[in-house]
């Protein structure tokens, strides 16, 4: 487990920028002009192709499979090769988007914030859910388990999505700490549960504690429903024990290096999805997105006061 303070370390660049201009003062004027001239700047160039980065909610296959066709409709919006990348956590996609390897992220709040500080990536857009752009995180108990209260999790064991994501870890985790005074996100782990699990999904931690290998889990409101199909008597086998503040909603972000003008299209884009109910049922089928709205950093601020909390306290597998 490495410490997510050395995942944070922020880079510094230093940049001399050295601009050296040679008057060939004793040389022939150019005809008609004795001024010098600035070369105008040249249009930036679009990329070639555009990488859009996913962490799966759901099977990754099935992700995989289920954005080809919105990967094609941005392409032909943007004229671009745009292609549909699942990464295996939040953590990933952060990096592939520090490394320009991803251009676009599908990332949640904490993600974003990790994303935006280390590598000044950009929220352009958010989903937006039953008309809300914000949720709630829910922690999740077998129903027929003696678990009532926050209380009672003392001691048991605690399934996580990834230690970099919002609701499954990052405000579960601010408010378990404040409610029973525990001094850092490792304390809450080892000290007040008996063990927490990355499970890599919200999906999946939501089943570890259906198949009774973990005692609670912390998710979106509300995974149960994602999982009905393949689990007809989730609803009635698992229950909600209660739930954190709100949080503003998931995110499409981009990375700095792409030109404002594509960053304008590709907002354009996505926004003309709304009139499109091929392209929202698929954000819907992807991360249960029922539209898609304009957002601005400062929304994000509520996540970034949540992690200044535990700043030193986080481990990222």
């Amino acid at each position: 487990m490495k410490k997510l303070l050395s995942f944070l370390l922020v880079l510094t660049f230093a940049f001399v920028l050295a601009a050296c201009g040679t008057s060939d003062e004793g040389g022939t004027a150019t005809e008609g002009n004795n001024n010098e001239e600035t070369p105008a700047e040249t249009p930036a160039e679009k990329p070639e192709k555009i990488v859009m980065g996913f962490v799966p909610s759901q099977d990754s296959d099935t992700i995989a499979d289920t954005v080809e066709p919105l990967a094609n409709k941005l392409g032909e919006a943007l004229g671009i090769e745009v292609e549909g990348k699942v990464m295996t956590d939040y953590s990933a996609l952060v990096e592939a988007m520090g490394a320009n390897e991803v251009q676009i992220g599908f990332i949640p709040g904490f993600a974003y914030v990790l994303a935006n500080e280390q590598y000044d990536v950009e929220v352009i857009l958010k989903s937006m859910r039953y008309g809300s752009g914000t949720y709630k995180a829910q922690y999740v108990v077998r129903a027929d388990s003696d678990i009532k209260t926050l209380a009672d999790l003392e001691g048991k064991i605690w399934a996580y999505p990834d230690a970099a994501s919002t609701s499954g870890f990052l405000f579960p985790a601010a408010q378990l700490m404040g409610e029973f005074d525990l001094e850092s996100a490792e304390a809450l782990q080892t000290e007040f549960f008996a063990e927490g699990i990355a499970a890599g999904g919200h999906d999946s931690a939501a089943i570890a504690v259906y198949e009774g290998d973990a005692d609670v889990a912390t998710t979106f409101d509300d995974v149960r429903t994602t999982l009905e199909e393949d689990y007809p008597d989730i609803m009635e086998k698992l229950t909600i024990l209660g739930h954190t503040e709100d949080i503003p909603n998931d995110t499409i972000s981009v990375v700095s290096e792409l030109d404002d003008e594509l960053v304008t299209q590709i907002k354009e884009a996505f926004m003309a999805f709304n009139d499109d109910e091929e392209m929202i049922k698929i954000m819907n089928d992807v991360y249960n997105w029922d539209a898609i709205s304009e957002a601005e950093d400062a929304e994000y601020d509520v996540v970034r006061d949540t992690y200044d909390k535990l700043r030193d306290s986080i481990s990222l597998d």
